[in-house]
This record gives structure tokens, C-alpha cells and sequence, in this order.
């Protein structure tokens, strides 16, 4: 949805720019940060996953000041890179002045300048799957092996990288099939899912102590573990897709000071969830084969009260629109909300930009499988 731009703008935009671009916001319209400051915030990466083995993994990014939506950049600034970003890219961040894309089928991390998005270098690591920082380091989870069913799995690891060198200078076994991961109290806790391994998924979380780098205590919560996210309060959020048949998926607390389980939400499925302030979004995209169908849900926990206050935080009946619900996001100043539709996983996707009401502002077509955000604060100059 574009918004009240003038026909001859978006004529210009056509003829003189080779990259592909959408004006989403105008720029008097520009979003303005809750009690009245100004955003600092001055855009975000989104990174589209591709669909595995067709090698299509993009990034798009959008600029607040301008509001315009560019779409796969990275090809555009990298033209001399060979089979451009690699095949599915599952996480994106940045840390330092330094771009980070995790891209899974291709084994690597792609290292970027973060206000260019120009290539650096890439970082080999099997089966790679998100990334976290803290201090010198990057921490990256691996599943170790390839990339196959396999009731025989290996056991995975995390991966220390050297950020100034850029290399892996060392390893620690996990569980099976490690994902996401989290930083609290100096100590690395990483959910592993045994996706491979399925039925016998793993439920364990490892917790790794950073000076050592190396495990110091196990903790069983519940099968298929997925994303993870902390608050400020030293409690960390965790999902469990459960087995997609008797086992639903679910969501856990566990408390980051004494280091065990202290809640279960039965009723918070959790395909995937980010924080805003105290409030915890919750998107549940839950899939069952015995009903061969879907349950889609948008809610809000409030991490303070440790309640649900809303099962839909979308407010205008927008999600009707939505067909599969997949990446999400919360600007942290403004309180947007942002929710992509992967739709059939195989042809471009749509993002959704929604005030911290609920209330859609725009949309933009995006790459295939749109997924994971990066905020920025500083200026990006796709140009130079």
C-alpha cells in the first residue's frame, strides 16, 4: 500500500534508480517516537529467508527519513559476490559497524559494512543458524552436520568468533540441532530443537559460561525448542513447537538468576516473538497433522504482570489479509509493529506495518520468505 505519493515522484523513482524501490512513507509522514521525540531509529534491514535450494536469500532495507523501501540490496552493492547472499538466510544483526547475515544452507556468515551493506567477508561455519554478541565475540550456533533428516544426528555446537579477526577461534558441544540464544548474567543459554532427529526431538537448554566457554548446567523444558528472548528482569522466554501431531507448541519461562524452569504457558503457542518495553508479542503459527490445518494467533504478554492481555494485537481486522504469518518485530522506540506474510513460500512476500495500536500504516511486496529485522540508528547509504 502506498501512501498518497504523487504519480510523477514514483515515475522518477522508476526511471533513475536501478534499484528496485517503493515509496512507502513520504517523508512529512516520517514516524514520530511515543511522548513526542524524535525517532532515532533511522531504518531496518529485513532479510528473506529464500526458499531452501533455490539460492535466493535477499535483503531489503527501509529508510524512515525517506520512505523508501528497497528491495535486495545486497546483489545491487555486491555485484562481483558469486551466487549473491547464499541459500537461506536465517538471522541478521548488527553489532559494531559490522552487518551480520547468518545463512544456513551455504554454511557461512556473511560479514557486511553496516551502513553500505557492502560485502566484507564471510565466516565458514557448517549448518550455521543465529548469532549473539558480547564484548569481542560473536557466538553462532550449528547444527554440525548437514543438511538432512537424520535419526542419527550429530550434536551440535556453538561457534566463538573473533569480530576484529573474523574468525572462529573456538567451539562447544550442545545438543541436538542448536538454535537461538541468549546473553544474561554472563552466561550463553542455547535452545536446542532435534529437528533432525525427529520424532526424538531434543528439550534441553545449555548453558555456557563465556570466560570458560563451556557448559555448566543443562536444563530440560520442553521438546523442539525454537526462539528465545529475555526481558529486564532476568527471565528468559523460550518456544517449543512441540511435534506438530498430540504436543502443542508452548511457551517457557525460566529464570536466568537461579537457572530452572519457572512457568509453563500452555496457552501462548509461539511460532516466533520479540520484546517491546515489558510487553512480550507472540506470534503463533501453529500447524497440526492430524487437523492438516493451522492455528494463527497475535498475542501480548505482559512480562511484568506475567499475564496475556491481548490475543490479537492487531486491531483492525488487517490479519484477515495475512495468509502465513512468519517474521516479526517491534521498532523499540516507536512501538511498531511489524508482521511479514510468507504466503506461499515460494513467491515474493508482504511485509505489514502496523502502529503500536494495532493499526496498519503500509505494506511493502518484499523478497521471498520475509523474516528477520535488524534496526539501525545510523545513516545507510545505498549509493556510494
Amino acid at each position: 500500500m502506498i501512501n498518497r505519493v504523487p504519480t510523477f515522484i514514483l515515475a522518477l523513482l522508476l526511471l533513475f534508480s536501478c534499484r528496485k524501490a517503493d515509496v512507502i512513507v513520504p517523508p512529512e509522514e516520517k514516524p514520530v517516537a511515543p511522548g513526542g521525540e524524535g525517532n532515532e531509529i533511522t531504518g531496518f534491514y529485513l532479510l528473506n529467508e529464500g526458499n531452501m535450494g533455490s539460492n535466493k536469500a535477499t535483503i531489503d532495507y527501509f529508510d524512515y527519513e525517506s520512505g523508501i523501501y528497497s528491495k535486495n540490496i545486497f546483489a545491487e552493492r555486491n555485484p562481483g559476490v558469486v551466487k549473491e547472499l547464499g541459500d537461506v538466510g536465517n538471522d541478521i544483526q548488527i553489532y559494531g559497524n559490522k552487518l551480520y547475515v547468518v545463512v544456513n544452507c551455504s554454511h557461512f556468515v556473511e560479514v557486511m559494512d553496516s551502513k553500505t551493506a557492502k560485502h566484507i567477508a564471510t565466516i565458514p561455519i557448517p549448518n550455521c543458524r543465529y548469532i549473539e554478541f558480547e564484548g569481542r565475540y560473536a557466538y553462532v550456533t550449528s547444527y554440525a552436520g548437514p543438511v538432512e533428516i537424520d535419526p542419527n544426528a550429530r550434536l551440535g555446537y556453538v561457534a566463538k568468533v573473533d569480530t576484529a579477526t573474523l574468525e572462529v577461534v573456538a567451539e562447544c558441544t550442545v545438543g541436538y540441532q542448536p538454535e537461538d540464544m541468549v546473553i544474561c548474567n554472563g552466561k550463553l543459554y542455547v535452545a536446542n530443537s532435534g529437528g533432525y532427529r525427529v520424532p526424538d526431538y531434543d528439550n534441553r537448554v545449555f548453558v555456557i559460561d563465556l570466560e570458560s566457554f563451556q557448559v555448566v548446567k543443562t536444563m530440560e523444558v520442553g521438546i523442539n525448542l525454537h526462539r528465545m528472548v529475555q526481558d529486564a528482569y532476568g527471565n528468559i522466554y523460550i518456544s517449543s513447537r512441540g511435534d506438530y501431531y498430540g504436543t502443542p507448541s508452548k511457551t517457557f519461562i525460566i529464570d536466568s538468576n537461579r537457572d530452572i524452569v519457572t512457568d509453563t504457558l500452555h496457552t501462548l503457542p509461539n511460532s516466533n516473538m520479540v520484546a517491546g518495553g515489558d510487553s512480550l508479542y507472540v506470534l503463533g503459527n501453529e500447524f497440526n497433522y492430524t487437523t492438516n490445518s493451522y492455528t494463527i494467533s497475535y498475542a501480548i504478554y505482559d512480562m511484568v504482570q506475567k499475564r496475556i492481555v491481548s490475543r490479537n494485537f492487531i486491531s483492525d481486522g488487517t490479519e484477515k489479509k495475512i495468509k502465513t504469518p512468519y517474521g516479526l518485530a517491534v521498532n523499540p522506540q516507536t512501538r511498531e509493529i511489524f508482521v511479514t506474510d510468507a504466503g506461499d513460500y515460494v513467491t515474493p512476500g508482504v511485509l505489514y506495518c502496523f502502529d503500536r495500536y494495532g493499526k496498519l500504516k503500509w505494506t511493502a511486496v518484499t523478497g521471498d520468505i520475509p523474516a528477520h529485522f535488524a534496526f539501525t540508528e545510523s545513516k545507510v547509504d545505498l549509493d556510494s
